[in-house]
């Protein structure tokens, strides 16, 4: 039994059954050599393994065998997970797209909420009204400049002619009636050929975004001022049509020269009403608006015409005209562009619109002011500056000059302030101050004739020592014993210094003052030499009392100002002037004076048929020459000179300055008759001489003979600063009296002792 048994339970062979009985077989990662005995999760489910209980009869059962997977089921099973592993990555592709699509939406409408911010609230945008229009006209009532922004009048877009605004369509936005005020074609093809130059060649810009930008945002390119373009160009779409769009458009564009609109343009360039431009003329106009400042027809012409040919290519191929009428129209075109001049009345401007606030305040609606400006006598005085530079600047190293013309009651005729308002607009006539030297001179005398003295009264012209100031005559020369007038028409400068001491250099200020001088004037010896600055207007209206019989004057070009409709809002007073200077003062200045233009510095100065007076005048270092020179008519200073106040070469007053305004005063009296300065029943020579002949001249014992002016002192002598020479120059011999010495012998010098007192 034993034996049996133990023959049952001994050691039992497997039996393998062909390839069929292996396919059970399965190694699992415990079979296999270094197999994951270390790891942590693997190793408690093989321990779980291990502690199964074992059945005897499982160890002869077969285990349960799974089918092969044949290699077609592999390649299908890898591509299904290719598959889904492709659309795992476009769903995150579409997801992650989503996102950021959604906060550029986020930010977009935060840019358009930061920049709506920076704009009033589009409900209360209103197209803002025209700036207010100044137009000055002269007396005759022409309009002689325009102030503000010199828009013209607003014309509708039916009583254009159609070839206008169809020129602007086709060269700035031929898809005008088509987008909703951007062009995303226009944008891209701007792109696109800025891209291929590499720089800004092309606007993608709509006339919407024109509109807008010029309506109510600056020039300045930045990517806040296009977007709000943008926004603003959408608002305009929906508010307005698209005609009323276009008409406000071709009304407020700029067009250069100070031009907005097309009416101020075709008034501008071509002198006629934007109804009324030609094709070829309509072309220009909508050629400007690229470049209007470079394009300006009456600075540019060539530039102009070439982008108006342009224009009229574009016309042509959007069919808005046929390519024989572009053809005609580039062979042969009707431009009358006005020629561009040194434009001097628009000194006269500026100086108006300096003075517009205290007379009417601020201006908020369109204004006339009425002048006293004669467009004539602008353009001969103009003319008469221009051509006197252009022919000896050179020569005399002189570059600018300035004229003012009035009458004798101040009203302003004619004022240039230099020779190119383009170039400069620094008004000299009325802004700039510099010394009158010899110009200032007759104050003094008038001081010494207030004081008693005549135009007969002696006076020595010898050294003169002040402090060691030693001021000397142009020539060096000395003449001894001379008459004020004498003295006045060469321009003797020590017989001025003797005069300004003698009356007191504080009167002679005082004098100045009291005829219309403005500027401080320092009261010491010098200023009888010119010393203290002044401008030229306020020179020529102090010597106007001169010329009106010793009437105080305030310089003036405002008559009146209106609305276009009407009404006034301002009209000058005429309101009698107060006496400066007594009658007879005036008689015996005027006497002296028009000797200066018989003997004296200003001889070349000539008016046929009128008698005239007036006075010489040159700084230190020949800087300024000066002439200021009047007729009963009207009084006239020219002044010339450098900006830089450098010195020009030898340029005196009796040179340059008389000869501009002798070839102005000629024109501007020509038909106009002869009147007599007032006072004037004396003759050069000696007041009220006239009315005993021969006497006048006769010289008193201690007078030496008139001399004979020369060549070399028939000039102004600038006020001396340097040291003076010491030579005298044939001085004859001086005798120094006690006192002033007696007036001239003869009748009129007894009668002016009898008339005007004692004093001389």
């Amino acid at each position: 039994m034993a034996l049996g048994r133990k023959k049952k339970s001994g050691r039992k062979e497997p039996k393998f059954d062909g390839a069929a009985s292996l396919d059970g077989v399965r190694l699992n990662p415990w079979d296999r050599v270094g197999g994951p005995e270390d790891d942590e999760d693997v190793k408690p489910k093989r321990r779980a393994a291990k502690s199964r209980p074992v059945d005897d009869d499982e160890d002869d059962a077969p285990r349960e065998t799974r089918p092969r997977k044949t290699r077609a089921a592999a390649r299908k099973e890898s591509k299904a997970k290719a598959k889904g592993r492709s659309r795992s990555g476009l769903g995150r592709v579409v997801y992650w797209g989503a996102v950021l699509g959604l906060w550029a939406i986020i930010a977009s409408a935060g840019v358009i909420v930061w920049v709506s911010a920076q704009l009033p609230p589009i409900q209360s945008l209103e197209i803002p009204k025209r700036p207010p229009t100044i137009q000055i006209t002269g007396m005759d009532g022409t309009v002689i400049a325009t102030r503000g922004e010199m828009p013209g009048a607003n014309v509708s877009l039916k009583d254009l002619p159609p070839h206008l605004p169809k020129a602007f369509i086709a060269i700035e936005d031929r898809r005008f009636y088509s987008h909703f005020g951007l062009d995303p074609t226009g944008i891209a093809r701007a792109a696109f050929a800025n891209l291929m130059h590499r720089g800004v060649s092309q606007g993608g810009s709509t006339l919407s975004q024109q509109l807008a930008k010029n309506l109510f945002l600056t020039q300045e390119r930045t990517f806040q001022r296009k977007l709000q373009e943008v926004e603003l160009a959408l608002w305009l779409e929906r508010k307005y049509s698209k005609n009323e769009i276009l008409e406000l458009y071709l009304n407020r564009v700029y067009f250069g020269s100070g031009a907005y609109g097309v009416e101020a343009a075709a008034q501008k360039y071509f002198g006629k009403s934007a109804r009324n431009v030609s094709l070829s003329e309509s072309a220009m106009l909508a050629g400007l608006v690229k470049s209007p400042s470079r394009l300006a027809p009456n600075r540019n012409p060539e530039g102009a015409e070439r982008r108006a040919q342009i224009v009229l290519s574009a016309m042509a191929d959007v069919k808005f005209i046929t390519d024989a009428q572009a053809k005609a129209a580039i062979e042969k075109p009707s431009y009358a562009v006005r020629p561009v001049g040194a434009g001097t009345i628009n000194y006269v401007a500026d100086w108006i619109g300096e003075v517009l606030d205290d007379l009417v305040g601020q201006i908020d609606q369109n204004i006339v002011v009425e002048t006293s400006i004669d467009p004539k006598l602008q353009s001969i005085a103009e003319a008469a500056i221009i051509d006197e530079l252009a022919t000896k600047s050179v020569k005399f190293n002189v570059t600018q000059g300035a004229l003012v013309a009035m009458t004798p009651d101040g009203a302003v005729r004619a004022m240039v302030g230099g020779r190119n308002y383009a170039e400069s607009q620094f008004n000299r006539a009325v802004t700039a101050k510099r010394q009158p030297g010899s110009a200032f001179k007759p104050f003094v005398y008038l001081t010494a004739v207030e004081a008693g003295m005549t135009p007969d009264t002696v006076r020595p012209d010898a050294p003169l020592d002040v402090k060691g100031w030693r001021p000397e005559n142009y020539s060096r020369e000395y003449f001894g014993p001379v008459t004020l007038t004498q003295a006045l028409s060469m321009s003797l400068n020590t017989v001025a210094v003797r005069l300004g001491l003698e009356v007191g250099p504080a009167n002679v200020v005082r004098t100045a003052h009291r005829l219309g001088i403005a500027s401080k004037l320092e009261p010491n010896a010098t200023i009888s030499l010119g010393t203290s600055e002044v401008s030229l207007n306020e020179l020529v209206g102090a010597y106007a009392p001169f010329a009106n019989g010793g009437l105080a004057v305030s310089p003036h070009v405002v008559n009146r100002i209106r609305t276009p409709e009407g009404k006034v809002l301002y009209a000058r007073r005429n309101d009698p002037p107060a006496r400066v200077i007594a009658a007879n003062a005036v008689g015996m200045m005027n006497a002296m004076m028009r000797e200066t233009l018989v003997t004296g510095t200003a001889k070349k100065a000539d008016i046929p048929g009128w008698s005239a007076a007036g006075k010489t005048g040159t700084s230190q270092d020949f800087r300024d020459a000066w002439f200021i020179g009047y007729t009963a008519n009207l009084v006239t200073g020219v002044w010339l000179g450098n900006d830089d106040n450098s010195p020009t070469r030898k340029a005196t007053g009796g040179g340059l300055p008389v000869e501009v305004w002798t070839r102005f005063m000629k024109v501007a009296h020509q038909n106009v008759p002869a009147s007599p300065l007032p006072g004037s029943m004396q003759s050069p020579g000696g007041f009220l001489s006239n009315l005993f002949p021969g006497t006048s001249r006769a010289p008193s014992p201690q007078q030496q003979p008139y001399p004979a002016p020369s060549q070399s002192n028939n000039q102004d002598f600038p006020p001396p600063n340097a040291p003076a020479r010491t030579s005298q120059q044939s001085q004859p011999p001086v005798t120094q009296t006690s006192g002033r010495p007696e007036s001239a012998a003869g009748l009129d010098g007894w009668l002016i002792d009898r008339v005007f007192g004692g004093r001389r």
